[in-house]
């Protein structure tokens, strides 16, 4: 199990109450909706092994280098030439994130980040070859990408809630869209995402760019047709492709998860009881997180 642990931090804060509060008035909302959320998972579909995937860089240069826009509406606004981008966070979530990794840690639960990169890539590349189903828990719908029934690779999509959350396979991808998993990338390139500031290609919507696809098969059998002739093609795709040449030369390595990170020897075994149960006792009686904590070491456990 692989989670998008930023996706669902968020979520946490904005969906449990800010009166969630340590005893010492300091917000805990998301932490302890994180942990709860865990706790949810774990128990449902008992993974072997769960890492919490890290942005160690929410918006990679590399990225930004091939395209300004990317995710852009996001970053607080500093004085020009101040680095890094900062992302927009709320300062009450800010101030838990230290708390969140000090409390995974205390729980012996996995955190994996890689310079340069962002969560997704470290789902993709832990994802890629894992030689076991892969459930990968997110709200961001770039990683139906990696959906493979074949590898038994699947999203548990929570963008209705963790509680109800959906389980994308590629039937679910095709029902939704038209489109197989492996061309979901170049369906996102087509159709835009606001979320991530990818512009799309103009007048090409989720109908266009999935009919599109299943004539042409991809991207670059998209962009080959317009510029022939003979290609059956309307006038009108055509015309917007290939003005859109330059967005489409750069934008699908934007949007592509990285899979191949080299990200060493990894321990990914999700422990039956926590690792420091001291520290972990320490830290759910200052923040008043007793409950919370308390619910995930049962779960973590096992049935009796």
């Amino acid at each position: 199990m692989l989670l998008d642990t930023a996706s669902l931090y968020f979520r946490a804060f904005f969906g449990v109450p800010d009166s969630v509060r340590a005893p010492d008035g300091t917000p805990v909302n998301a932490v302890r909706g994180l942990l709860d959320f865990i706790t949810r998972l774990v128990d449902e579909y008992r993974p072997t092994h769960l890492v919490c995937c890290w942005d160690n860089d929410w918006r990679p240069q590399w990225r930004v280098d091939l395209l300004p826009s990317y995710k852009a509406h996001r970053v607080v606004a500093v004085r020009p030439g101040d680095q890094p981008d900062l992302e927009e966070v709320p300062d009450p979530l800010e101030t838990q994130i230290p708390l969140i990794t000090a409390i995974l840690e205390a729980f012996g639960i996995t955190v994996v980040g890689a310079d340069g990169f962002e969560a997704d890539d470290v789902i993709g590349t832990l994802a890629t070859g894992a030689g076991m189903p892969v459930d990968i828990v997110t709200g961001d719908r770039d990683l139906f990408q990696l959906v493979d029934d074949d590898a038994r690779v699947r999203v548990l999509y929570t963008a209705r809630g963790v509680g109800r959350h959906e389980r994308v396979t590629a039937e679910w991808v095709r029902a939704k869209y038209a489109v197989e998993p492996g061309q979901y990338a170049d369906f996102a390139t087509l159709r835009g995402d606001s979320s991530d500031g990818l512009p799309g290609v103009t007048g090409i919507g989720e109908k266009t760019a999935a009919t599109l696809l299943g004539r042409f098969g991809d991207l670059t059998g998209i962009v080959a047709a317009a510029d022939d002739p003979d290609a059956d093609i309307g006038p009108a795709p055509r015309r917007r492709v290939r003005e859109a040449a330059d967005y489409l030369a750069v934008a699908p390595t934007v949007v592509a998860v990285a899979r191949d990170i080299d990200l060493g020897e990894l321990d990914l075994r999700l422990p039956a009881a926590p690792v420091e149960p001291e520290l972990l006792s320490a830290i759910a009686e200052q923040w008043g997180l007793g409950g919370s904590v308390t619910r995930l070491v049962d779960v973590l456990a096992g049935p009796e």
